[in-house]
């Protein structure tokens, strides 16, 4: 967090929070009032600035000011780097893929250090490349189509390549939020 936001929440402690005026979109972009936030500096001090709250609510702290963000799809959207490596869309670099996720439309979800990330869909090619069957052969066609099928929370017997190889288990696309532990909608707490 900057230290200017810091200071901020120190000298003005009771700021109320503000709902419904940011939102991240499931291709990494930040709307404001539904407008995409273009300019670069103040992305990034959203990027910055983003935290999640014990409730499971992302938010950017502006200052003394917490606005919260509502999420078209996870917290965090992944991106792959030219070098092989995976980023968030606030350009951390992802580590560790802890858990592997594939919903009923084939979306992916990658549970990382930094939290729950959908895989950007410019992605998905090399994400296909990445996953193996459990005696290690790149899946195919028939393997991904009975991935796809399975019930919600079932092991698809593929894997996502990696050290170590990861389990991607199948998830439906509204039980994500409650099993990944955010909320797509923050509202104020009653």
């Amino acid at each position: 967090m900057d230290d200017s936001v810091i200071r901020a929440m120190q000298r003005w402690p009771n700021v109320p929070a503000v709902y419904g005026w940011l939102r991240l979109n499931s291709r990494g972009d930040w709307l404001l009032d539904g407008e995409r936030i273009t300019h670069a500096q103040f992305r990034g001090f959203i990027g910055r600035n983003y935290l999640v709250d014990d409730r499971g609510c992302w938010y950017f702290q502006n200052g003394p000011q917490r606005v919260f963000i509502a999420l078209d799809a996870t917290p965090w959207v992944i991106r792959h780097r030219a070098d092989g490596t995976l980023e968030t869309h606030t350009g951390e670099e992802v580590a560790e893929v802890r858990a592997a996720y594939l919903d009923e439309e084939g979306r992916v979800v990658l549970d990382t250090e930094h939290g729950p990330g959908l895989l950007h869909d410019g992605d998905l090619d090399w994400a296909v490349d990445q996953l193996r069957t459990r005696d290690g052969r790149p899946a195919g066609v028939e393997e991904l189509e009975q991935a796809m099928i399975r019930l919600s929370g079932e092991d698809t017997g593929l894997y996502w390549q990696g050290d170590p190889a990861t389990p991607v288990r199948r998830l439906d696309w509204d039980a994500m939020p409650k099993a990944l532990g955010f909320e797509r909608e923050p509202a104020e707490p009653s």
